[in-house]
């Protein structure tokens, strides 16, 4: 009789090879604001958005058609509604990194993961622990000295509209657990409508007056350091960084692949600094340990909140 062949178990996947990636993916979110920074001025600013995004969106179109067709009325309705949120938060991302620094912009968006669990509070009104709003807190402080690195003044435009970008987010982050339309759709199709969305939403302003340059002219202005940075804002920034959050959450938990995406001011600080030539100041430097340091403490003081009975 002949022997009968045992399948070997395949050695399990090593966790780093599953985290790379995603540490990947927030280095090059973090890199992003010196990116739009460098191809952005203010009468580009919509120009620029258009551009980003045309480009990838026909590829999500031509990889979840099938799903895209799937999706029910109610479905279109709210990811259209959640796109609508996503255009204002790139818009005053965007023109907040023109008015700042790079390092600012990625150290005040972080606060979105105070302002979310402090939001969702107030909605279910079930109030936060007490090490959460410390964490807040101290982060709030830190973001107040960050944003006066050259001595105490006035926060600039681009802080503010940073600032404001965090409460979008946070607002687009309630909504897609609220909005129970969204909830069944498959991220591939609702990422697609959303970007679709806010694309329609760039072009309506583009096509109106005042709104700054055309993007064809824009695109027939830019040479070669332009067209590399925003070919890395959109395959990168934008493509990449979507199909290896989906590939990631299904290898390993949406805690983990979080805690590593928040790595991604400690990038835009280390980008900003070392790449842009961006000085914090001693303050400025305080001021990033403590928002870096409260939200750290916040996400952790939230998770444990989340699985305690």
């Amino acid at each position: 009789m002949s022997a009968v062949a045992v399948p070997t178990l395949a050695p399990p996947r090593p966790a780093w090879l599953t985290d790379l990636p995603v540490l990947v993916v927030a280095a090059v979110w973090g890199s992003s604001y010196l990116a739009a920074k460098g191809i952005t001025t203010t009468h580009t600013v919509i120009a620029v958005l258009v551009l980003r995004f045309a480009i990838v969106l026909p590829v999500l179109v031509v990889a979840g058609w099938r799903r895209l067709r799937a999706l029910s009325p109610a479905q279109w309705r709210g990811a259209g509604l959640l796109g609508l949120v996503l255009s204002g938060i790139f818009l005053l991302e965007t023109y907040g990194v023109v008015h700042t620094s790079a390092t600012n912009a990625g150290l005040i968006i972080s606060l979105t993961m105070i302002f979310t669990p402090l939001a969702e509070a107030a909605v279910t009104r079930i109030r936060p622990p007490g090490a959460f709003i410390a964490a807040a807190g101290l982060s709030v402080a830190g973001v107040l000295l960050l944003t006066q690195g050259g001595g105490f003044t006035s926060p600039s435009t681009g802080d503010v509209l940073m600032l404001l970008a965090a409460v979008a987010r946070t607002v687009h982050v309630l909504l897609m657990a609220r909005i129970k339309s969204v909830q069944e759709a498959d991220s591939l199709s609702l990422t697609t409508v959303q970007l679709g969305s806010a694309v329609a939403v760039f072009a309506v302003l583009a096509a109106l007056p005042g709104t700054g340059a055309a993007p064809w002219t824009v695109a027939a202005d830019f040479g070669v350091r332009e067209w590399a940075g925003l070919v890395f804002l959109s395959v990168f920034c934008t493509l990449f960084a979507f199909f290896v959050q989906m590939w990631s959450v299904r290898r390993t938990s949406p805690s983990r692949v979080s805690l590593l995406l928040g790595t991604e001011p400690l990038w835009a600080a280390a980008v900003g600094i070392s790449i842009g030539g961006e000085r914090l100041g001693l303050l400025g430097v305080a001021g990033a340990g403590l928002v870096l340091a409260g939200t750290a403490w916040g996400r952790r003081s939230a998770d444990r909140a989340a699985v305690t009975p």
